[in-house]
């Protein structure tokens, strides 16, 4: 268990460790993705907030090295970073377990710093990664946002069982923005990207600490190019 409002600078808490940064893992190096893995939170490249009580789990199988399990209720991790600042195409990956609960759970926000002018709206430029949820079912929301495009991927006839591992990803390959589970396509559509700045993240609710997510979440991978779905890390996880 992990005590409310946790501040941690690179240092170590409750055998909880994530990495940031140009990240090795297994088959692959390559300097252009970040990883963050969620089972142990000890080495952090940049300033992380632990709030609530998220659990050490045991994760899928197939990525050894736990999980985090977040309650619905006031879990959450703010880090900051925004691991995919200055990418012109993406793959922003991540393996999650929904456990049903809540109709809107948005659990993975990445939020670009923006100056605030008097007298205008900020743009609110970011990435999420949300879930809706129906009874035992539940379908994915990606979303993203900036100064030419405002893009929602949602489509409730894509319906995936709760309390199960998925791999989901969201891409861009300089013209269409798509998403994915279990790399099966769930829609796309043509946007007009630009590279998002520099920020922070969330995981276990939105930015603003609304919408908390019950489940767990082993791992994220942001790589700053388009991959295609053969190419993604973790997918059909057990």
């Amino acid at each position: 268990m992990i005590d409310r409002r946790q501040i941690l600078i690179g240092g170590a808490a409750a055998g909880l460790v994530a990495t940031t940064g140009c990240a090795t893992f297994a088959g692959s190096d390559q300097p252009d993705q970040t990883v963050w893995r969620f089972g142990d939170l000890d080495r952090v490249g940049a300033p992380l907030t632990i709030e609530g009580a998220p659990q050490r789990i045991e994760g899928p199988a197939s990525l050894p090295g736990g999980a985090l399990k977040f309650d619905g209720v006031d879990d959450a991790l703010f880090i900051g970073d925004h691991p995919l600042a200055g990418a012109s195409t993406f793959a922003f990956e991540a393996v999650f377990r929904p456990d049903g609960g809540a109709y809107e759970q948005r659990w993975f926000h990445l939020q670009a710093d923006e100056t605030v002018v008097p007298g205008q709206t900020p743009v609110g430029t970011r990435f999420l990664f949300e879930i809706r949820v129906y009874g035992d079912q539940w379908s994915l929301d990606a979303f993203t946002k900036g100064p030419t495009y405002n893009q929602t991927l949602l489509f409730p006839d894509k319906l995936h069982p709760v309390g199960r591992w998925y791999h989901v990803a969201q891409t861009y390959d300089g013209t269409m923005y798509r998403s994915f589970v279990n790399g099966e396509l769930q829609g796309e559509a043509a946007v007009a990207f630009t590279p998002q700045g520099p920020g922070r993240a969330s995981v276990g609710c939105r930015i603003n600490r609304v919408n908390y997510f019950n489940g767990a979440v082993a791992e994220a991978r942001f790589t700053k190019r388009f991959l295609r779905p053969d190419q993604f890390t973790g997918l059909n996880p057990v």
